[in-house]
This record gives structure tokens, C-alpha cells and sequence, in this order.
């Protein structure tokens, strides 16, 4: 059964498409079947792999809004061989007004998403700057959260802000579901004030924060302009090198929290 996996942050501009990309790029790299569902309606996951806003009729729209398929829709495969994705569209935008009239509105993505559950391992959504109902969509689907953030100075106050969204998901809609971290973003090691943000984060949330950091680099910002993520566009790249180590990062806590829940049952 795939582990689905919400990349969630309501601040713009804080590489959660950038990390849900290449993210799920290294993931499929290590020969790891992966899904990734554009659930933005921006649709810049989509473009980052190459594909057009609204060229594509299996898209997330159709996902939660149309609750009834004859059949699935098929994901669109992209230059990787382990990695799939359903695109975003702009009909998304609708979405949250049409969600309303639905008897259980917020479990329409997790019901969508269970007929790909035994074809990959992971599935791993790109959500909107926002917790509207998109997003509260997301936090009921997934069973982990991964949280970009970027080394700046509200930082800490808008994962805060996350975090009690968190609570209440937990308490009332989504009890499963867990923070699998949150992923230090566009860092720039010359700056004084990145470094003062990471240390606040790390004496905020401790062993929560990614060991791996992401740093500001010219690729990463350059590859969603040729539709690829940055390990086919240049794999040498501090960028490419990064998201790899996340991915094995990534890997090691999904195990040792599955060790901790095999071990309490």
C-alpha cells in the first residue's frame, strides 16, 4: 500500500513545488514507483515535468471533483520510468466552490486516491498556498506531511500557524496523520540570517527539522523552465545533489517510524 504523503506549507514562495518535484524525481531514481498529483491549481508541478495547463483530461480536477469513474484515471507517465504524475488544471480553481455541496467534502481526495494505492509506493501532493479546502483535502488524504520552509524570518510563525491546523486535522478528521518533517528550503549559506532562522528551527522543533538542507542554486531555479526536475537537467548540481540526499533521508525516517509502530502493536 503506497504512503501518501502531503508536501503542505499556506506561505507562497517557499519551494513546496520544487521539493514535491524532485522530491518524487529521486525517489522514482531510486527505483521507487511514485505518484505525484498536482493539487495546486497554479499546475506548476505539471510544467516542471513538462507538461501544459489544461492539455491533459486526466487531471486532479476530474479526481476529487468526479466521484464516480467508470475507471480510474490514468496517470500520465513522464521522462522517468518509476514516476507518474496526474496533472493540475485550472477547472482546480472551482473545485473548492463545488467541493461544498459534497455530503463528506473533506475525504474527497483520499477517497480518490485509493484505487492507485497498490500501484505505487508513494504518493506525494503538491497542495495550494492556502488552508481552504484544497488543503484541508490534502491533510485528510495524507498519512505524513512534509513541510518546505524557507530560511527567512516569518518563518517559524507561519509553521506555527500550520501546526495547530495540524492539531485539529488530528483531532477531528485525520487522526493518523503525522509530520514527517519539515524541509529547510533556498538557503543561502552567505547569509547571516538563514543561519539565525535554521538555528531558531532546530531549537524550536528539534529532530522534526530535515537534516538535509536545500540551498538557493541556479539549476533548481532553471530546470522547471525545460519541464524537467533538476536531476535530468544537471545531476551534478548542488540542487540535484541535495534532493537526493533528502530522498535517502526521506527513506530512513518512513523506515524507523514503521520499526516504531511495528514494535507498539
Amino acid at each position: 500500500m503506497a504512503e501518501i504523503i502531503g508536501l503542505c506549507n499556506q506561505k507562497g514562495g517557499v519551494g513546496k513545488t520544487t521539493s514535491a518535484i524532485n522530491l518524487a524525481a529521486s525517489l522514482a531514481a531510486a527505483e521507487k514507483h511514485v505518484l505525484l498529483v498536482d493539487f495546486d491549481p497554479q499546475s506548476n508541478s505539471s510544467s516542471g515535468l513538462g507538461i501544459q495547463k489544461n492539455s491533459i483530461e486526466s487531471n486532479s480536477y476530474r479526481l476529487v471533483v468526479d466521484q464516480s469513474p467508470a475507471t480510474p484515471l490514468a496517470p500520465q507517465k513522464t521522462d522517468l520510468a518509476y514516476l507518474d504524475i496526474i496533472p493540475a488544471a485550472t477547472d482546480l480553481v472551482g473545485a473548492e466552490v463545488e467541493l461544498v455541496s459534497f455530503e463528506q467534502r473533506e475525504y474527497a481526495l483520499k477517497k480518490s486516491l485509493e484505487p492507485y494505492h497498490s500501484q505505487y509506493d508513494f504518493i506525494l501532493i503538491d497542495s495550494p498556498p492556502s488552508l481552504g479546502l484544497l488543503t484541508l483535502n490534502l491533510l485528510v488524504a495524507s498519512h505524513y506531511l512534509l513541510v518546505p520552509v524557507q530560511a527567512e524570518y516569518y518563518a517559524l510563525e507561519g509553521i506555527s500557524d500550520l501546526m495547530r491546523t495540524v492539531s485539529l486535522v488530528q483531532q477531528n478528521l485525520n487522526p493518523s496523520l503525522d509530520v514527517l518533517g519539515i524541509l529547510i528550503t533556498m538557503h543561502d549559506a552567505r547569509n547571516n540570517l538563514a543561519h539565525d532562522v535554521e538555528h531558531e528551527l532546530r531549537a524550536h522543533f528539534g529532530d522534526k527539522v530535515f537534516r538535509t538542507v536545500i540551498p538557493r542554486n541556479i539549476r533548481l531555479s532553471e530546470a522547471p523552465s525545460h519541464g524537467k526536475p533538476v536531476l535530468l537537467y544537471d545531476i551534478k548540481s548542488k540542487g540535484a545533489e541535495s534532493y537526493l540526499q533528502l530522498a535517502q533521508e526521506f527513506l530512513s525516517r518512513l523506515e524507523e517510524k514503521q520499526q516504531r509502530l511495528g514494535s507498539v502493536a
